[in-house]
């Protein structure tokens, strides 16, 4: 049977937090798992402000618990907007790739892409991953970069998460695939 995996997801937005309005970043990357993982979830969930302290204690504490941690929000170029400057803050490792590929995918449907400024890191055993706030730009960045997060995480020693190859097929060389539950 499949290992139960811990996500860490914060939702990271001034006027959501505040009940401005109903936050849309958590259900969304929320359905998004659900749908593409066979893995038990067990989801630690975080709707914070705009507030770099906040955000790297937030990181630092789900780090520690989750094997993925996923934020939404505060990636662009507003004042307020400082989810990547607190992702590096508390990261031990920068993977370039995963930004350079959510801008890529991105920019397949809005030019604006370009203003974004998502990153991906390593803190310790789990990986940290910026993603957009609008639920349609999460599920179109969550399925073109996904097939590499299992075998990111296996790599810093998480949990081995198994894919639906329906939604998104993760890629992992045949010397690192393990018999999974649905074998």
């Amino acid at each position: 049977m499949a290992q139960t995996a811990r996500i860490g997801l914060i939702s990271i937005s001034d006027r959501a937090s505040s009940g401005a309005y109903e936050d849309q970043g958590l259900p969304a990357l929320k359905a998004w798992l659900q749908e593409a993982l066979l893995n038990p979830l067990d989801f630690v969930e975080r709707l914070i402000p705009d507030e770099q302290v906040l955000i790297e204690a937030t990181l630092i504490e789900l780090a520690t618990r989750c094997c993925l941690v996923l934020t939404t929000g505060g990636t662009g170029p507003a004042p307020r907007d400082v989810t990547p400057e607190a992702t590096l803050a508390v990261a031990d490792r920068v993977l370039p790739g995963f930004g350079e590929q959510m801008r890529a995918v991105s920019l397949k449907y809005v030019p604006t892409a370009l203003l974004s400024r998502q990153v991906g890191v390593v803190r310790g055993q789990c990986l940290i991953l910026n993603l957009p706030g609008q639920p349609k730009a999460i599920k179109e960045t969550l399925d073109g970069v996904f097939a590499a997060v299992p075998y990111g995480i296996d790599l810093i020693g998480g949990t081995y998460l198994e894919t639906r190859d329906e939604v998104v097929k993760a890629f992992r060389p045949k010397s690192a695939t393990k018999a999974t539950s649905a074998e």
